[in-house]
């Protein structure tokens, strides 16, 4: 099972940009409304609710399927496998504890390429969405946990500003420092942090942060229009006025 083939396949599927498709079945050019983006949220505002969260699905499982196909075809020893495809385990490499880094470097490099996938797509000349949905794919397979937290942060910043932009930014800047905090408080069968014995998970959190900075750049055009007071806000509807 050569290395190279998940992240290879990740970045493929990663690609299928789905917001388009999804906008052109109602003759809709999505790269011409709104903000322009294929993602979700500009699916949303411009197709409807109920196309917007089905791009929103499929743009998470586009990081959700690479990474546990990875997992399942790249096994390290004693490292429980969540969900267990065992269809696969006569082609899977089996990696030693040992080397243990290999695989998580190949793990994370999966989900990276995912994500570039969908924020480059090769089929729309190399530009793509903001990658927050199909981050939270990739983290769902690596980190489930850390996904339930990062989403709490997300409802906390909408809810309280309205700004979907600004929501999805906090998340991802929270998401190095729950990475961190996370290989701190884990402990290992002896009860040792896994930051104290030195076997935390490296290469999650350099994907934590490289993911993190990427979701922020791509939100760099948002920013701007967040300092100058033109970002888009939803705000809930007022209920009708009485006649008079």
């Amino acid at each position: 099972m050569p290395l190279w083939l998940c992240p290879l396949i990740a970045f493929l599927l990663g690609s299928i940009p789905f917001g388009l498709i999804i906008a052109r079945a109602k003759g809709i050019d999505i790269r011409a409304h709104g903000s322009g983006n294929i993602g979700a949220t500009n699916v949303l505002r411009i197709v409807g609710k109920q196309y917007g969260i089905t791009c929103l699905f499929l743009d998470l499982l586009k990081g959700f399927i690479p990474l546990v196909i990875a997992v399942n075809l790249i096994q390290i020893e004693g490292k429980a496998i969540v969900p267990h495809l065992g269809f696969l385990d006569p082609i899977a490499l089996q990696l030693p504890a040992a080397e243990q880094f290999k695989g998580q470097l190949a793990h994370v490099l999966t989900g990276l390429c995912a994500i570039l996938g969908h924020n480059y797509s090769p089929w729309v000349g190399f530009k793509g969405g903001k990658g927050i949905a199909t981050s939270a794919g990739v983290l769902l397979g690596l980190m489930p946990f850390a996904v339930i937290l990062l989403i709490a942060v997300w409802l906390l910043l909408f809810f309280t500003t309205r700004y979907v932009s600004l929501a999805s930014i906090g998340a991802a800047a929270a998401l190095p420092v729950l990475t961190h905090v996370g290989a701190r408080f884990h402990r290992n069968d002896e009860g040792i942090s896994l930051w104290q014995a030195g076997t935390w998970n490296k290469p999650l959190f350099v994907f934590t942060v490289v993911i993190a900075a990427l979701a922020i750049w791509k939100h760099r055009s948002n920013i701007r229009r967040l300092l100058d007071g033109t970002e888009h806000r939803f705000s809930r509807k007022k209920p009708d006025q009485p006649a008079t």
